[in-house]
């Protein structure tokens, strides 16, 4: 049975609203294709509302010292712990990750909030000695209002995390749920108007049209984040550019390729590349290395573990702790990762495991696809080329470094990539060529809070996680002073 979560209300000035529109997105349980919540649609009216809100309430929030800002981040930090309860099944539900996966997204956003929170003296300018009768300095300001808009795979980690550089920055914030998993969006505002002064964060719910859209070509708004897929990160660019010169940082999506050298060990291997694609997401993770390149001299038996590991993956509903992968996010996005199942297919690739529905009464309905892994994968197949965002895992061989590299920096993104070798020389030399803003040797998946994560290519543009992200919220301003 399907747990009901009922109408789920935007927060614009410190208010719980519906939308002017009238008009609501049903949001639908993965695992069951059942209703189970409703959002309203913002409309353009909406984000005009939630535009004043935050501008009035901005000079406010920019007047507070670095300390009380960092005292209310490190209190909404806790006040989201507190919640974590209440948010997993709801998050589980929404999105269909496995609920012992998402244990630690709510952990994660806190502790964003707590680390950008103690990056507030930062903010700080430069001074240049250029003439001896002046004197030329610049400094930090923040943009005013700004937009986040969040994904559908982690949209309250992604939502939560990424309030803390434009706050602490002395923005305030509009944040855009995602159409399809937005339900957790209104704990996290009524979490925000527990702790914020009324307008600092702003929640709508909608659609990329009219919500979405209206937000980035509003022209009280000159700052937006937003992270998801490479089309809609470019249309973002292309209706922002259209009303004004815009910073819009992206992150985007990933092909990321973990290398294998001869010298690894086959064991280990299999299990970082299985743990690295995100199953418990069905592999629906920017991050995931979805593309595993192994050398010729271990790709049998590489192949043999990763095989008998994927196939032992425990699919199920969302919400049991058992479960190690749950279902695909949403019809439209199932209806895409099946295209890639068909044309792997017509490609030649050789399905090694899962490529179908598991079997039984359970997985009837829902959006399910068994961990699928292909061999025999080479970069003119789709399913080498291209993002798949689900949980389809490709394998292709090598033979010498400079083929690795080139199959490796063979698509139009370059977010992440990894490195398997005990050879720190060879670790290197792939390190410097790989065409990627984030380079892992031996280890995968992971980020380092202080270390700038972003993509080259169509991966995107910007760093977050790191006092880049926090001065990106920022202009720099330089002063220049004569007697």
């Amino acid at each position: 049975m399907t747990r009901k979560f009922g109408d789920r209300l935007m927060l614009i000035g410190g208010q719980f609203v519906p939308s002017r529109s009238g008009q609501w997105i049903e949001t639908v349980n993965p695992g069951t294709e059942e209703v189970h919540g409703r959002v309203p649609i913002g409309s353009a009216e909406d984000v005009n509302l939630a535009v004043e809100a935050a501008e009035k309430a901005q000079p406010g929030w920019n007047a507070l010292t670095v300390w009380e800002k960092r005292d209310l981040l490190r209190k909404l930090g806790a006040a989201m712990r507190a919640r974590a309860a209440e948010i997993l099944p709801l998050e589980a539900a929404d999105t269909g990750n496995t609920i012992k996966s998402l244990a630690r997204d709510v952990e994660v956003a806190a502790n964003y909030l707590d680390f950008f929170s103690g990056l507030g003296t930062e903010l700080k300018g430069e001074s240049s000695p250029v003439t001896k009768d002046g004197l030329h300095f610049s400094i930090r300001e923040p943009y005013g209002v700004v937009a986040r808009i969040v994904p559908f795979n982690h949209p309250f980690l992604f939502a939560a995390a990424h309030l803390a550089a434009p706050l602490m920055a002395g923005n305030t914030v509009i944040v855009k749920t995602p159409e399809t998993s937005p339900l957790s969006g209104t704990i996290m505002g009524e979490i925000c108007n527990e702790v914020l002064p009324p307008g600092v964060v702003n929640i709508l719910h909608g659609t990329g049209l009219p919500t979405g859209d209206a937000l980035v070509r509003h022209p009280k708004i000159w700052r937006i984040g937003f992270t998801g897929s490479v089309g809609t990160g470019m249309a973002i660019q292309r209706s922002a550019a259209e009303v004004g010169v815009k910073h819009v940082s992206l992150e985007l999506g990933g092909k990321n390729p973990m290398i294998v050298c001869p010298d690894a060990d086959p064991d280990r291997i299999a299990q970082a590349a299985v743990g690295g694609m995100n199953f418990a997401w069905a592999g629906q993770s920017c991050g995931s290395n979805s593309r595993l390149l192994v050398h010729e001299s271990l790709y049998d038996a590489v192949v043999e573990r990763v095989v008998a590991q994927v196939s032992a993956i425990k699919v199920g509903d969302a919400l049991d702790p058992a479960s190690q992968m749950g279902p695909v996010n949403s019809a439209a996005h199932y209806q895409r990762v099946l295209s890639f199942v068909e044309s792997a297919k017509r490609d030649g690739a050789k399905l090694l495991t899962g490529g179908e529905r598991p079997a039984g009464e359970a997985f009837r309905r829902g959006y399910w696809l068994r961990p699928t892994v292909y061999g025999d994968v080479t970069m003119d197949m789709r399913v080498a080329r291209e993002e798949i965002f689900g949980p389809i895992l490709s394998v292709l061989k090598w033979r010498t470094e400079d083929e690795a590299i080139a199959m490796a920096n063979a698509t139009e993104y370059g977010l992440a990539s990894g490195v398997w070798t005990h050879d720190l020389p060879t670790a290197m030399r792939f390190a410097k060529a790989l065409q990627s803003g984030f380079v892992w040797i031996n280890t995968t998946a992971r980020h380092f809070v202080g270390m700038p994560f972003g993509g080259w290519k169509n991966s995107g543009l910007g760093r977050e996680e790191c006092l880049e992200e926090l001065l990106s919220y920022t202009h720099n301003k330089a002063i220049h002073i004569f007697s």
